[in-house]
């Protein structure tokens, strides 16, 4: 291997040089584009844990460090000193917004808030217990058939309308699907509130009553939006890259995302760590459940510990972790003895020499759904919540990848295992 260069040798003894590709930071990649046209052999990686799909100047991973930038800027440092709608801005135009800036694309947000009264029949199709997750990829798709003469991927004013519009309805969207399945009436969004304050109204307010949004619920919300925002090639976003590179409506491939991020070893996750916790009951039971976790025969996996990128703590954990004690003390503190179980499974994990070894640190996922819990939001809608916050990750990645001169389809190759070519028998002699 050269200092630019990989050499390829192949079983014949041939071989071919693959030239390095060198981003700003992280490790470097073999570019192997012209691998099957000079070797006429293809790279096996299932799962794609050491490939790049792109290049991206958008969000920074290092796994071992604990590291995640957006736009260069440290995501936990974000939530502690931005709000959502300015790492909105960020993520999207690469630079943090000045005041005349930030007040033109928070307003512009807010226009666009309201959805189109035809689709507030779509949520009356759904069985009223449907996940919320089932409404909201639907409706998501569904937003292609009314925003269609304004989504011409080539022009650059089109592009701009479909990312804002996007990022301003999904809280409307997933407020109004939450309302479906309790029976109540869709509340319309207030556009003298903040973007996480306007989601907490619509969710929560009635009609018949008013309804003040607890600052500190607004605050830990916006946090948990800014910490959830982008998280480089993930499935979702990969899924969301896939599905535009073939010239589908924008709102579909968001649509697609949203499907991606709904399992439980993604967006799930945390709606899986409250179930789990619930079954562990007390924390007298966690040592019952540590040992289940360790038994390589037991099923039984423990939710919310360790990350398939991070290699030591994720640096989302500890922003969220210390709004989770803010949350549950304005709220009257750990009624149910949930905080005190995530606390002994995490003081276990962090000392057990089983985690340790392995660097089974908890994750954004731990807290994450306390909080929810905390604030009043149900289980089923924590994953509706990440695809509040995901959305802009969503968006501005679908942007660079459309507005890409060197854009191609995605379409991966695979290791063909299935019979040979073999002749057609006939129904009568098989």
């Amino acid at each position: 291997m050269s200092s630019d260069s990989y050499t390829v040798t192949g079983p014949d003894g041939s071989s071919v040089d693959l030239p390095q590709v060198q981003g700003t930071m992280g490790p470097p990649a073999v570019d192997v584009r012209k691998l099957y046209a000079n070797t006429g052999g293809f790279t096996f990686d299932p799962g794609f844990t050491s490939t790049c799909s792109c290049e991206s100047g958008i969000t920074f991973i290092d796994g071992e460090k604990g590291q995640l930038l957006y736009r260069g800027y440290r995501a936990d440092e974000l939530a502690q000193k931005s709000n959502y709608m300015e790492v909105c801005y960020l993520l999207l135009n690469g630079e943090l917004p000045t005041q005349s800036e930030y007040e033109e694309f928070n307003d512009a947000i807010r226009m666009h808030t309201m959805l189109n009264e035809s689709l507030k029949r779509f949520f009356t199709g759904f069985h009223y217990d449907a996940h919320p997750m089932a409404m909201l990829s639907s409706i998501v798709s569904g937003l292609s058939a009314f925003y269609h003469d304004t989504t011409n991927t080539a022009d650059p004013e089109h592009r701009k309308i479909f990312a804002r519009r996007m990022i301003a309805k999904i809280p409307t969207i997933a407020a109004a699907a939450y309302k479906y399945s309790i029976g109540q009436p869709m509340v319309y969004p207030k556009n003298d509130l903040d973007y996480s304050s306007n989601f907490l109204h619509m969710m929560f307010a009635v009609p018949a009553e008013d309804y003040e949004v607890d600052p500190v619920a607004a605050e830990a919300l916006d946090v948990l939006l800014i910490l959830h925002a982008d998280h480089e090639q993930n499935a979702s976003t990969s899924t969301v890259r896939l599905a535009g590179s073939t010239g589908c409506n924008p709102y579909a491939a968001i649509s697609s995302g949203i499907a991606a991020l709904w399992g439980p070893a993604h967006g799930g996750a945390n709606e899986a760590v409250l179930k789990q916790l619930s079954a562990i009951g007390s924390a007298d039971n966690v040592d019952k459940y540590i040992a289940k976790a360790k038994d390589k025969n037991d099923p039984f996996r423990l939710m919310g510990f360790g990350h398939r990128v991070y290699k030591n703590f994720d640096p989302r954990a500890t922003v969220i972790r210390e709004h989770c004690h803010k949350v549950l003390k304005a709220y009257g503190g750990d009624t149910d003895g949930m905080l005190e179980l995530a606390m002994k499974l995490e003081e276990i994990a962090l000392k057990d020499e089983y985690f340790v070894e392995r660097k089974l640190y908890p994750n954004v996922d731990f807290y994450s759904g306390i909080i929810y819990k905390a604030i009043g939001i149900p289980t089923n809608m924590f994953t509706p919540m990440f695809a509040i916050g995901r959305t802009v990750g969503w968006v501005a990645h679908y942007l660079e990848m459309i507005s890409d001169p060197g854009l191609r389809i995605g379409r991966p190759r695979q290791i063909y295992t299935g019979a040979t070519e073999r002749p057609y028998s006939d129904i009568t002699g098989r």
